[in-house]
């Protein structure tokens, strides 16, 4: 951090659909608090916890949002122009001729940000070597500027042909168009990369969330920082696994769009690293969606990602999101099949056990079933209405025609929803490669630790490891994330045999000089550390290969080639397409080494660890007696059996028969087959 702000509170702050989570270091000892999300105004619930923990105090906030992400989901963003090469306007339309779907004739594909009367063209050309063919007559700028102005649009993407070989063209309509007064993304400062759609779509996305993402940490700002004068900076997490500062995620929210996903990810890594375990599936099961990624002694990046069925470019952990959280509804369809989600209950009304909601949910089935304990939600701090969950199920199903006792309907809920996030686990692990039976499944989220054992005996996954603060682990990951500034340039250079080290150190040294120059800019202090990365195909292939940057990249490029495809052809011409920087600032707001105190809660008035208590777990129809046991009272080392439902303030953890579990040195729960 910079050095004028390593004196004050660090406080990371996650905003999901049902809570917001935050967890801060003060006097050496971690604290977590969970409040209810806002979802009208996710600001309200962050001032709500910020004066909660920090009241009339200075304190650095690092915040993980679903802004970004919400406004692309619900087509919520803002008005954008887009102006291009002229004959290339309808790019962004057109796509790809890849179909989703292969064979479902009434699939509707994913309508443009950008309607037909906001696309303009630009005579103008640059060549595919960066070469000016024609520049943009001043004359025409003009008018082309008055043409944008008289749809009055609230932000612009300009994407010209070959801009990132030369963005001399793609200036010159930055430069004409700035006296609009609205924000403007170019594409050779967001993603100046080949692949005209990618880019484009890339760049469209970053002004269509500009306004909504500026409004929406303008409002944070003033909510947490008016009481008394107070100094309070903000960062934001962005989608790469680092943290930017207000103004760069202002400037570019399209790297913000996985915020709040990416920190369970940067959390999970630094759990197991501080566990000695480098190969873990991530299960991040929350509110209202469940986020799965895999971990190979780092969390895994894409620079080609999709959300919301619009491509996005700039680098992001590989994430996979399915509509399967807490706070999902269960429904029939039209041919009486039950379903779980992707519609969620979220904060408001929530699930019926919250009091308000009338529609069955995931937690009610968990609840149903034992799983969950009425007077052992948050700490205590909030008691589940058990009576009135049975009595609204037992009406709903009475509405829908279904006779079944509320344990079998609860049953099927917790089937159905399996079945989505194990699909979720496959595609993040089978489907990329990598045999899931080799890694453990780290759960985390509220609701991860009642279901990962389940999902372990499916996919043949031998440990599952629940982490310390399992319901505030994405928090957890902000706190300890670096600060990353990612820098990319496509060079298409056809190579056989022989890497040109010479070549590809001048352009590294290029994109470091420009990565240094921001964070410093932005003051960001300490040394830098540097990732290089390049993409490489075979020549004539449509997709790349990321690899670290090495003398034996060709060798290494093979190598990657069997693993994802089946073969390899070293006797083939090789293309390296694009090159990464990523360089780094080690953050300093936590240790990275030891173990830190964990405080339940930082929530006043709640009692010391209960004791002991017996509850009745229903599994495979038929009903168990199980401990519940507080997670604080569990001795490190220590073996117990299941079944056992383990209970703490941000999460609970469901221990299913044959099965035995303890907790390691740093906190970790791990659950295993009994021996």
């Amino acid at each position: 951090m910079p050095h004028r702000e390593t004196s004050l509170l660090r406080i990371a702050i996650d905003t999901g659909g049902t809570f917001t989570d935050c967890v801060w270091v003060e006097r050496g000892q971690e604290r977590i608090l969970k409040v209810f999300s806002t979802p009208s105004d996710p600001s309200m619930a962050i001032a709500e916890a910020v004066e909660r923990i920090a009241p009339g105090r200075g304190a650095v906030l690092l915040h993980g949002t679903t802004v970004g992400t919400n406004a692309l989901l619900q087509r919520k963003g803002a008005r954008v122009a887009l102006v291009t090469t002229a004959g290339f306007e309808d790019a962004i339309e057109i796509g790809r001729q890849a179909r989703p779907r292969l064979y479902d004739f009434f699939f509707d594909r994913v309508e443009p940000l950008v309607t037909r009367e906001l696309r303009f063209g630009v005579k103008e050309r640059t060549d595919s070597e960066g070469n000016i063919l024609e520049a943009a007559a001043s004359a025409e700028l003009g008018e082309l500027a008055k043409q944008v102005s008289a749809q009055r649009p609230e932000s612009v993407a300009v994407s010209l042909l070959f801009s990132f070989a030369n963005p001399a063209n793609e200036r010159a309509v930055v430069t004409a168009l700035q006296g609009l007064g609205v924000p403007i993304s170019a594409s050779h400062e967001i993603l100046p990369e080949f692949r005209e759609y990618e880019r484009t779509s890339t760049v469209v996305v970053n002004a269509y969330l500009q306004p909504v993402m500026q409004r929406y940490l303008q409002s944070l700002e003033r909510r947490v920082t008016v009481d008394r004068g107070v100094r309070r900076r903000i960062f934001v997490m962005q989608s790469s696994g680092g943290i930017a500062t207000l103004d760069a995620a202002a400037r570019e929210p399209v790297r913000t769009v996985l915020s709040g996903p990416v920190g369970g990810v940067v959390g999970a890594a630094e759990s197991t690293r501080r566990g000695g375990v480098k190969r873990v599936i991530s299960f991040d099961m929350g509110g209202t969606s469940t986020d799965v990624a895999l971990v190979d002694g780092e969390p895994q990046a894409s620079s080609q990602s999709e959300v919301a069925g619009l491509p996005v470019g700039v680098p992001m952990l590989d994430i996979h999101t399915v509509g399967a959280g807490g706070g999902s509804l269960a429904r029939f369809d039209a041919a009486g099949a039950l379903r779980v989600g992707p519609e969620s209950a979220g904060a408001d009304p929530g699930p019926v056990c919250y009091g308000r909601g009338m529609v069955p949910t995931v937690t009610d089935a968990n609840l149903l079933l034992g799983r969950l304990q009425p007077d052992r939600f948050l700490g205590g701090e909030f008691r589940l209405d058990l009576e009135r969950t049975r009595h609204v199920v037992a009406e709903w199903l009475k509405v829908h025609h279904r006779r079944m006792s509320l344990e079998e309907f609860a049953a099927g809920v917790i089937r159905v929803v399996n079945a989505t996030m194990e699909k979720a686990i496959r595609v993040v692990s089978v489907e990329r490669g990598y045999d899931p039976r080799e890694f453990a499944l780290l759960a985390f989220g509220g609701a991860g630790g009642m279901h990962a054992c389940e999902l372990a005996q499916a996919l043949g996954i031998e440990r599952v490891i629940v982490p310390a603060r399992p319901g505030a682990l994405s928090a957890f990951g902000i706190l300890v994330s670096d600060v990353v500034k990612d820098h990319s340039q496509t060079v298409l250079w056809r190579v056989q045999g022989k890497v040109p080290l010479d070549q590809l150190e001048r352009e590294f040294v290029r994109l470091r000089r420009a990565a240094e120059t921001q964070l410093r800019s932005e003051g960001w202090e300490g040394p830098i550390r540097e990732k290089r990365s390049v993409d490489v195909r075979y020549s004539g292939q449509g997709y790349e290969l990321n690899l670290p940057f090495s003398r034996h990249l060709l060798a290494a490029f093979h190598r990657a080639h069997t693993q994802h495809y089946g073969y390899s052809d070293p006797q083939r011409d090789v293309e390296l397409v694009t090159l990464r920087l990523r360089a780094v600032v080690r953050s300093r707001g936590v240790a990275r080494t030891g173990h830190l105190r964990q405080s339940a809660t930082a929530a006043p008035g709640l009692g010391p660890a209960r004791k002991l208590t017996k509850a009745q777990l229903i599994f495979d129809g038929k009903h168990i007696a199980a401990d519940v046991l507080e997670r604080q009272n569990l001795q490190p080392g220590a073996k117990r059996r299941g079944p056992a439902v383990i209970a703490e303030y941000s999460a609970t953890s469901v221990v299913p028969p044959e099965t035995e579990f303890w907790v390691d040195r740093v906190g970790n729960l791990i659950i295993e087959p009994a021996r």
